[in-house]
């Protein structure tokens, strides 16, 4: 009896250092720097600091460790990354999953709809703008959530050169200028094929990152701007 409780706990060890090692795999990143980042210079400092933080994070060779939210461990998950990130700003009631972070915009008014969006250009992503938060649904298989939401990533804005707009957070499968990514990185923003299952559910801005006047402020600022219409990235 004893000799095959050994042998059971041996196959259990196995199994877990296999899993370990398969959730574990090398890091493949992309980094930029601020000075990449089209309009970076006219945010608010809230703003600056935390695309700022999020950028240093694509410098640790972090790959991909679901379930972990710790530098520490070699790696985070798309939600870890970014609750990692907002701890750090001193957001201590940040929600750990992205569903619950989704939740947590709804409930404090700052999420916006993207459903019936088919391209960047939509008037659904007029809004959007750097250190917002980005979600997805049907990214993966999950349980039965209130939102449902699987993914979220920070949009850091547009590349001042490509003009292409990016986003910092984790992903195992997501690419930046044709080269997929694995682990804490850069990635270009596309929309999900018409076609599949993913969708972005929708954005917005971090509850209790900037004050409300502060808020008001900025929009009044985006509204005043001129609108452009650049040329939509090819879908992945």
């Amino acid at each position: 009896m004893i000799r095959h409780i050994a042998s059971l706990c041996a196959i259990l060890t196995c199994i877990h250092t296999a899993n370990a090692e398969e959730v574990r795999k090398p890091a493949a990143v992309t980094s930029l720097e601020t000075t990449d980042l089209a309009d970076f210079d006219e945010q608010p400092e809230t703003i600056k600091s935390l695309i700022q933080d999020a950028l240093k994070l694509t410098k640790l060779n972090l790959s991909y460790v679901f379930s972990s939210s710790d530098p520490k461990l070699g790696g985070m998950d798309c939600s870890g990354t970014i609750y990692h990130l907002l701890i750090k700003q001193g957001l201590k009631h940040t929600p750990r999953q992205s569903d619950e972070m989704g939740q947590w915009l709804q409930d404090n008014g700052t999420l916006n709809r993207t459903d019936k969006a088919d391209s960047l250009t939509h008037a659904a992503f007029a809004a959007l703008k750097p250190g917002d938060l980005i979600f997805w649904s049907g990214t993966y298989e999950a349980t039965e959530r209130s939102l449902p939401i699987t993914h979220v990533m920070l949009y850091l804005g547009k590349h001042k050169i490509t003009k292409k707009p990016v986003i910092f957070g984790a992903s195992d499968g997501r690419s930046y200028e044709g080269q997929k990514r694995r682990g804490v990185s850069v990635f270009n923003l596309t929309i999900p094929k018409a076609d599949g299952k993913v969708s972005i559910y929708g954005f917005g801005s971090v509850p209790g990152l900037m004050p409300a006047n502060s808020i008001s402020e900025r929009a009044s600022l985006e509204s005043t701007k001129p609108q452009s219409h650049p040329k939509e990235p090819k879908a992945e």
